[in-house]
């Protein structure tokens, strides 16, 4: 937890000590009542909490700002809702790595039962989100949907970016090629779910824009191909 955060007015009142925040800061940090650390509001600014007060149920604690984060990178995620587990994954590695939003779709070899997983009905996907900024040293976090289709997901895209469908089968030219030829730095990347697209998607992709670009040779993971991606789109962008 390289950054602590809080949602916004929550240091109104005092911090359970049941709270992991509470734990990590008494027994990771080893913070005394007095002592500052990094700390950021969700959505918000970056600053120093002060350690006030350590209860035998709660902690006291105060922030200050002191800057503004800079916007998340303008990348939109579609990818095809998978099992939890692996879900949970890439919610916390997108948050790390920085993308605008991650729209989870069904498609044509998803399991749209996936969608009904308490992960997504509990709200727990946001704790997965928190734990990738934190780890990021950021307080932005990526707009999440997970109850579009592949075809409904289209409406919700931006106008004007380079579309690209990562595609182990047909795509004929890698993805750091298709990155270097887009016009500008926003961009949509579409990931299959653990199973592919099926034809019925590609066809679909097409239809609305988007290239086939690959990764090499090799299959990888859902969650390995999304950490791949948006590091070789970070990179593209820094290029």
């Amino acid at each position: 937890m390289n950054l602590v955060l809080f949602e916004p007015g929550e240091l109104a009142s005092a911090l359970p000590l049941d709270d992991p925040r509470a734990q990590h800061i008494l027994k990771v940090l080893r913070l005394a009542p007095g002592a500052s650390f990094d700390a950021g509001l969700v959505n918000g600014p970056i600053g120093k909490a002060t350690l006030l007060r350590s209860g035998s149920d709660s902690l006291e604690i105060s922030f200050i700002a002191s800057r503004e984060p800079p916007p998340l990178p303008p990348v939109t995620l579609l990818v095809g809702l998978p099992r939890p587990q692996t879900a949970r994954d890439l919610l916390r590695d997108t948050a790390t790595l920085g993308a605008a939003c991650i729209h989870f779709v069904t498609t044509e070899r998803s399991d749209p039962n996936y969608a009904a997983s308490s992960l997504w009905t509990s709200g727990e996907w946001q704790r997965h989100l928190l734990v990738g900024a934190a780890q990021a040293f950021d307080t932005r976090l990526p707009l999440v949907t997970w109850t579009h289709s592949l075809a409904a997901s289209f409406a919700l895209l931006p106008n004007a970016t380079a579309r690209l469908a990562l595609d182990n089968y047909e795509a004929t030219r890698p993805l750091a090629s298709a990155l270097a030829a887009a016009s500008g730095p926003d961009l949509v990347l579409a990931i299959g779910p653990e199973r592919g697209w099926g034809a019925t998607d590609r066809e679909a992709l097409r239809a609305a824009g988007f290239s086939l670009a690959h990764l090499g040779t090799r299959v990888l993971r859902t969650e390995t191909a999304l950490v791949a991606a948006l590091a070789l789109a970070a990179a593209a962008r820094e290029a």
